[in-house]
């Protein structure tokens, strides 16, 4: 039994997840699915990439990744289908499945241009979740080869949205934040292992803040440097929101120093 992961900026007060789980289960009914999140900030595409990057790992094995964070549906941008070593990724070509691909390399990709497995042979220009993404990803579950959904494509040539790696510095790391989360942590580029076997605090916004083990480290309203559950040097605040309180949103530089 097929798995399909549903991630889109549709939120929950309108029917269009709803939509798009009916038409998955009238063409896959036996399908499972997993709701990840329909909570991305409307067309925030770097959102997507990292809520996407940040999940990939933990899903089954042979997961059908149905993403749809799509600011240019009905434009030139293609509808594409790829093929991981952990499953499939179905989506917009617009740079989401960017973080996915830094780990798990696309082995096979194609673009969804073959109107058989559409809704429709007219989708609509405004919601190609519904006619065009939902539909192949079910006819994925339902075993048809990735082949047959549309013509090959070099995954090479795919659309990336990849942030600057941390630059190295004679006192540290100059790194950028990658995603702000529900909480207000600022995530940043800075994986774990470049801060392993050193002592360091981060600057961020004119402001020092000290490295801590966990968000609860310090009293409330603290600022802190972390290492989050998902790798990366976080800027946090206890029980507080660090993004609001810096003033620090995605793509500002961070600096971490040696100490």
């Amino acid at each position: 039994m097929a798995w399909i992961s549903l991630l889109t900026d549709f939120g929950l007060r309108d029917p269009y997840v709803g939509i798009m789980k009916g038409v998955i289960y009238a063409i896959a009914p036996q399908v499972r699915l997993i709701d990840l999140t329909h909570g991305i900030p409307p067309q925030d595409v770097a959102a997507a990439r990292f809520a996407l990057m940040t999940a990939y790992p933990y899903l089954p094995q042979g997961t059908i990744q149905l993403a749809v964070v799509d600011p240019g549906v009905g434009s030139a941008r293609r509808g594409i289908a790829l093929q991981t070593a952990q499953g499939y990724l179905v989506g917009p070509d617009n740079g989401l499945f960017g973080g996915i691909l830094a780990h798990f390399p696309a082995l096979r990709a194609i673009e969804l241009n073959n109107s058989c497995y559409w809704r429709t042979p007219e989708p609509s220009r405004t919601f190609h979740g519904r006619d065009i993404f939902a539909p192949a990803a079910a006819h994925l579950a339902n075993g048809i080869p990735l082949s047959e959904l549309g013509d090959p494509l070099n995954p090479a040539e795919l659309t990336r949205l990849d942030w600057p790696e941390p630059k190295l510095l004679p006192g540290g790391y100059q790194a950028v934040i990658q995603a702000v989360d529900h909480f207000g942590n600022c995530i940043s580029t800075l994986p774990e292992q470049l801060l392993k076997g050193r002592s360091w605090s981060v600057w961020a916004k004119g402001t020092r803040i000290p490295a801590a083990p966990t968000f609860a480290s310090g009293s409330v309203g603290e600022l802190m440097a972390v290492v989050g559950s998902s790798g990366w040097l976080e800027i946090a605040q206890n029980q507080g929101n660090a993004s609001q309180t810096l003033g620090l949103n995605v793509a500002d530089e961070i600096w971490v120093e040696w100490i």
